[in-house]
């Protein structure tokens, strides 16, 4: 049998609630912060799939057809093939008047680009707008400009469309640094 405890005198017992409070005040803060947290949940099994044979290779689970006609089978669109670069570049000059226009193929030549072309305007402003045309049709078509120089003169403007290198120049320009002799000459020499 459990001992039992000696009772307390009466004065204590009137302390005994005020001394509960004062626990109760010190120990809220710790309960709160102590919160019981759910057990975490066990990661799920990967479901079995029917196996066949010694290889235990998955079985072909049959699948439900529908009752009438089959669909006809539809192929798919094909989407319509962006035209070359060149093509583009060649139509923007024609369109915009260029004058004396000549295209080299240089891939035997270099590996910076495939294509080399020189075309000549009547004036600055012409330079100018014959070049902002064809960033204008380049884009249209998907095809992005790496990158243009000497577009504030408007005397020599270079496009860099990776695969077509343009050479817009005026004709005293063009007459004075010649490109198409020194790629032609070039390629005349390679061979």
């Amino acid at each position: 049998m459990a001992a039992k405890r000696p009772s307390r005198p009466s004065s204590a017992s009137s302390a005994r609630p005020a001394a509960r409070a004062a626990k109760a005040k010190v120990k809220a803060p710790a309960k709160a912060a102590s919160i019981r947290r759910a057990p975490a949940a066990k990661p799920k099994a990967p479901a079995k799939t029917a196996t066949k044979g010694p290889g235990k290779v998955p079985a072909k689970v049959p699948r439900k057809v529908a009752a009438g006609p089959r669909p006809a089978a539809t192929k798919p669109a094909k989407a319509k093939a962006p035209p070359a670069l060149a093509q583009v570049v060649l139509a923007a000059l024609e369109d915009m008047k260029a004058v004396n226009i000549k295209a080299m193929d240089v891939r035997g030549i270099t590996d910076i680009t495939d294509m080399m072309v020189v075309a000549s305007g009547t004036s600055d402003r012409h330079v100018k707008s014959i070049a902002d045309r064809v960033v204008q049709r380049c884009k249209e078509a998907g095809y992005r400009p790496i990158g243009i120089e000497g577009e504030r003169d408007g005397e020599w403007v270079l496009l860099d469309l990776n695969d077509v290198v343009l050479h817009l120049m005026l004709p005293r320009v063009r007459e004075f640094y010649a490109l198409e002799k020194l790629w032609e000459n070039g390629a005349a020499r390679r061979a």
